[in-house]
């Protein structure tokens, strides 16, 4: 299962990503830390773990280095 999200995430990256306005202000970006989060925890605890670093991500942030735990 966690290779089919992380496809679905890849494809993302590839095709929605270039052409959105704005970039993640974490590094690493919100899609690869939740495909890292995906590989390290599974797929459940990934997807949770890349909700919750996406609600992260707004203006009042201000990003910076924030890795997989």
């Amino acid at each position: 299962m966690k290779y089919v999200i992380v496809f679905f995430i890849k494809l993302y990256q590839v095709v929605i990503s270039p052409i959105s306005p704005g970039k993640c202000r974490f590094i690493p970006s919100c899609s690869n830390y939740t495909i890292e989060a995906v590989k390290k925890y599974g797929s459940i605890k990934g997807i949770i773990m890349g909700i919750k670093r996406m609600m992260k991500c707004h203006p009042f942030n201000p990003g910076g280095y924030d890795p997989v735990p």
